[in-house]
């Protein structure tokens, strides 16, 4: 085991990420940036360092300040947590280069499931559904014109080389499909330093299925279950809950089936995700693996019992799992809201300033994972998320009901959240009959679609 690691990231997964170094008897090393300097993961890490200034650019990605720092510090391990570095290939080399261990997937994991067309070769190969489009990257409007004529429309043009809706269009004919290629690649470019772009056929009216896995380099690989993430505003998510409402024992038991022998084909190895679009018919297709915790791996810690960044770090330090699929109990519902300091009634328009009042719920089932206090300056360089709030029940219905207290619960102030937004859908027939598509949001506040 790791006798000290540096948590190469902020906020709330810094924070997570810390707990679980303690209960495992790691110590802990934060970094941050100038505009960090007062945030908890500081104060509760064994001992921090500053990096660089309040820009990413200058310090959460900036490689060699991080690698200065644990050689400095003499860590054995860096834990990237999610966004940031923590799926940047460069920053993995490096890393090995160093001889620092890179908690999370394999050099060559992260290579492949980084390129979303390679990956989802690699999947269609080990037999799970794809989505129909390109078989490689588009490379001008004209083959994207025959692809979408070939594929029908609506067709999705998508980054190849990322993720979070960014460099992501949706084009119903022709003339839409040009402005839209042009689009998407410019945002690629602008977003992932790449403008490569693919066409998928747009499944309308989805739900957003994914399932966590863990994996040790032993060839033992388990899934821990699905998550619905089907809330999304503009493809970021908003809302995840754990089972989904859309899956019974048959279908969830050939999705988890498919998950392993797809992440078996590629010999994939710590945690990861793989995400999956479920039509109106029940079918399922692949759209793409993420290589690293997830800002919602709550909801599975919830139902199953199992602490993902421990085993995560036990893992990387060549352990095996200690768990097999049969002997993981699903118990009961979970549903997690990503509290973001945005106005709502603004078009989520980012909200920074200083919190004054801040009153977390608690309580039977309930979890909140989060960085602020009454005090606390939000900053306005990084993710505008403050607060995860995560409700468990005996079945979905409660954890519904939890969730609707909890909301009134909560207080942040003077700021805008995020939370008269949720407590919006919580009271909402529709979500709570579970009749959803990744586009109830957008009818929801009567907004167009991207």
């Amino acid at each position: 085991m790791f006798s000290k690691i540096l948590i190469a990231n902020r906020g709330e997964i810094a924070l997570r990420i810390i707990r679980a170094c303690k209960e495992l008897g790691i110590r802990t090393v934060a970094v941050y940036s100038e505009a960090d300097v007062n945030s908890l993961h500081v104060k509760f890490a064994d001992e921090a360092l500053c990096i660089g200034g309040p820009q990413s650019s200058e310090s959460y990605l900036n490689i060699p300040a991080i690698i200065s720092a644990a050689e400095i510090t003499d860590v054995e391990a860096i834990h990237p947590g999610y966004g940031f570095l923590a799926e940047n290939p460069h920053f993995a080399e490096i890393c090995e280069s160093c001889n620092i261990k890179l908690i999370g997937p394999s050099l060559e994991n992260m290579k492949l499931v980084g390129d979303k067309m390679a990956a989802k070769q690699a999947m269609k190969k080990a037999g799970l559904p794809v989505i129909p489009g390109s078989d490689s990257i588009v490379k001008d409007k004209d083959e994207a014109l025959k692809i979408a004529k070939r594929i029908k429309y609506p067709v999705f043009i998508k980054a190849a080389g990322g993720g979070g809706g960014r460099g992501m269009r949706i084009a119903h004919n022709d003339i839409r499909l040009a402005s839209a290629f042009y689009m998407a690649r410019s945002e690629a470019e602008s977003a992932f330093g790449v403008g490569d772009v693919y066409i998928e056929k747009c499944i309308e009216e989805p739900r957003h299925i994914e399932f966590q896995i863990l994996a040790d380099e032993g060839k033992n690989l388990i899934h821990l279950g699905e998550r619905d993430c089907t809330i999304q505003r503009r493809h970021q998510k908003l809302i995840e809950e754990s089972p989904s409402p859309a899956l019974d024992r048959k279908k969830r038991k050939k999705m988890g089936e498919a998950v392993i022998k797809g992440l078996k084909h590629i010999r994939y190895v710590n945690a990861g995700t793989v995400e999956f679009l479920l039509d109106k018919n029940g079918n399922f297709y692949f759209m793409e693996i993420n290589a690293r915790v997830q800002v919602e791996h709550p909801v599975t810690e919830m139902v199953t019992g199992i602490d993902i960044i421990k085993e995560q770090i036990k893992i990387s330090s060549g352990k095996k799992l200690g768990i097999r699929q049969e002997n993981i109990n699903f118990t009961g519902h979970a549903i997690e809201c990503r509290i973001n300091a945005e106005d709502p009634d603004n078009k989520f328009m980012p909200a920074p300033g200083r919190i004054d009042t801040y009153h977390t719920p608690g309580g039977r089932g309930i979890r909140v994972d989060s960085h602020a206090y009454a005090g606390y300056d939000i900053p306005p360089y990084y993710d505008s998320m403050i607060a995860k709030l995560i409700a468990h029940g005996k079945d979905r219905k409660e954890s519904i009901y939890i969730m609707q207290r909890a909301l009134d619960e909560f207080i942040i102030e003077p700021i805008k959240t995020t939370l008269p937004f949720h407590q919006r859908v919580f009271n909402d027939e529709v979500f709570i009959e579970g009749r959803i598509h990744t586009g109830y949001v957008d009818k929801l506040l009567g907004e167009p679609e991207l």
